[in-house]
């Protein structure tokens, strides 16, 4: 058998009073972990979730999300997060399409309102049974009428529960993410296929019980899920949550706890250089600070250079994906560190650059970047086709371009699908385009991504209104904003009054992007 809530269990026997998460001036221990993640075990097999059952959270970086994440694997059943920015269709269709029986939703805040979104699409979706808002406190009521809570479930249930005996093949988590045509799609990601990865994880970064890291990339995404979250609990270290991304709380944070380990996406390297850290100690943040990790996007050298000189302290760079546990590569610590590059392929996988015959292309040409190994996902829950697409004689196939020197390092040059990468979440033209083409005054839509400075790529929609239908880009931006992500929508729209198309009427994307 392999659970990977043993890693929880093992850290609390060795490290029971050792400080495990972190959020404002609260800090509980490994002991404390592990004995709510077993009362919401117990809470939900009581509730009749069993092996296999799908149980979905969206949930903000808090202590609820550990707690609740490996009490589901307790149970044996799937965990399967959601991004805390979904609007109520979105929430519904991830319900819907993991089959989830049960959702624990964040009561969120003001200016996001996860709880009111969540409750929302949880009604529309007759397969998921149970839904339990995530209040602020335990003890506070929630704000929907007649919905159950978590304190509530949580609330007589033992602090002892015998974990489920799953087999390493099974499904621990489904990470959504999408192609560039169709809805998103899950990705089944085993116990094997994680427990692995986080080993691999804890090793490159030299994680250990007096390792204090940040965690403010999102836990939904499988970077801060296994590489952070994990490979912290794993190894019995101590895991500051920020919800948000912000220089000042970070700065802040890193000077508070010593921080040692810290990982971000290029943006918030990016902030981090521009944000004006004069009031805090940079010396004793450099002291202590020994490691850096960048994934999510290719991280620009010129960042890079920038926040190695002011932090003093390297960044480590790597290659991921949601399917692929998710470390592919990375630049190993006892290796020559290149800048620009994602490093070599880590223990265990394999990886080769490949033409569109499925050829290896030779050294310091481009290809598109496939690999095989322990991390490749099982496939896409309830998608045959889309799997055997991605996936093709064991090799999965990443769409992204690269190039190898001859030191056996990678490069990712470019890409072959049309997903945009804002700020390291992803964003698909095609379901931005679905929910633009529903305004009753658009004719045809066609979204591209289009270089940021600050979040590598943002969003742009090129427009055609119907005949005698107006509006302005600020119209179109709110009307849009308001049945999409925050991060999905537009943050630039041209209205024209053509498209390049082909021959055959496909809308050329390129020649957009030229524009």
């Amino acid at each position: 058998m392999l659970n990977l809530a043993c890693i929880l269990e093992d850290s609390a026997r060795r490290y029971p009073t050792s400080p495990a998460f972190t959020f404002g001036e609260t800090t509980l221990n490994y002991a404390q972990i592990n004995g709510a993640a077993n009362q919401i075990a117990n809470g939900l097999k009581s509730k009749g979730i069993k092996r296999g059952d799908k149980v979905a959270i969206d949930c903000l970086n808090l202590p609820y999300f550990p707690m609740i994440y490996f009490g589901i694997l307790k149970a044996g059943a799937t965990v399967v997060p959601l991004s805390v920015l979904l609007k109520k269709d979105e929430i519904a269709y991830h319900l819907r399409d993991s089959e989830a029986k049960a959702f624990f939703c964040f009561v969120g805040t003001p200016d996001l309102p996860m709880g009111e979104m969540g409750y929302g699409g949880f009604k529309e979706v007759d397969t998921c049974e149970q839904f339990y808002m995530i209040t602020a406190k335990p003890t506070d009521p929630s704000p929907i009428a007649g919905t159950q809570t978590l304190g509530s479930l949580m609330a007589g249930q033992s602090p002892v529960f015998n974990k489920m005996a799953s087999d390493p093949n099974d499904t621990a988590v489904i990470i959504y993410t999408s192609g560039t045509t169709g809805k998103p799609k899950g990705a089944m990601l085993s116990h094997s296929n994680i427990m692995l990865n986080t080993v691999i994880s804890a090793d490159l970064a030299d994680v250990n019980n007096k390792d204090v890291q940040i965690i403010v990339l999102p836990l939904f995404h499988i970077f801060a899920m296994t590489v952070l979250m994990n490979s912290g609990v794993y190894k019995g270290a101590h895991n500051i949550l920020l919800p948000r991304f912000d220089g000042d709380a970070v700065f802040g944070l890193l000077e508070k706890h010593d921080v040692t380990i810290f990982a971000g996406v290029p943006t918030m390297y990016w902030g981090m250089v521009n944000f004006d850290s004069s009031k805090y100690d940079t010396d004793k943040i450099s002291r202590n600070l020994r490691a850096c990790f960048s994934g999510g996007a290719s991280l620009p050298v010129q960042v890079l250079k920038d926040f190695e000189e002011k932090c003093k302290v390297p960044i480590m760079e790597g290659f991921g994906m949601s399917e692929g546990s998710p470390v592919v590569t990375f630049n190993h610590k006892n290796d020559v560190r290149k800048p620009g590059s994602i490093g070599k392929p880590v223990w265990g996988v394999e990886v080769k650059l490949v033409n569109d015959n499925g050829d290896e292309v030779a050294i310091g040409e481009k290809g598109e970047l496939v690999y095989r190994g322990h991390n490749v996902m099982k496939g896409y829950y309830n998608k045959p086709e889309a799997t055997a697409a991605t996936i093709r004689n064991g090799w999965l196939h990443s769409g992204d371009v690269a190039t190898k020197d001859e030191d056996g390092y990678y490069y990712i040059v470019d890409r072959t699908k049309d997903m945009i990468i804002r700020g390291g979440l992803n964003v698909y033209p095609r379901e931005v385009e679905d929910v633009m083409m529903k305004h009753e005054g658009v004719s045809m839509v066609a979204v591209i991504g289009v270089p940021d400075e600050k979040f590598g790529e943002n969003i742009k929609a090129f427009v055609i209104m119907k005949e005698g239908e107006t509006s302005t880009e600020d119209e179109m931006k709110a009307w849009t904003k308001e049945r999409i992500a925050d991060y999905k929508y537009p943050r630039h729209i041209e209205f024209v009054a053509t498209l390049p198309m082909s021959a055959t009427g496909k809308i050329l994307k390129k020649e957009l992007r030229v524009r």
